[in-house]
């Protein structure tokens, strides 16, 4: 699986990071700075879902 984020959606909430900071980092303004196709390992797939279904702007995108 790979998760991407879309600077453009992202407002800061930081809930991604609340939810999954394993997978989803945030700089100092809460902004998730992952950047496009991060690599989750398997072991980490459920925590990026859940980490993806918390942001309230949908900027988070996971891919097989």
């Amino acid at each position: 699986m790979k998760a991407s984020v879309d600077s453009a959606k992202c407002t800061g909430h930081a809930r991604c990071n609340a939810v999954a900071p394993q997978v989803f980092t945030v700089d100092d303004d809460g902004y998730c700075s992952i950047g496009t196709d991060k690599a989750v390992p398997p072991e980490l797939e459920a925590a990026a879902r859940a980490g993806a279904a918390n942001c309230p702007e949908r900027a988070i995108t996971l891919s097989s």
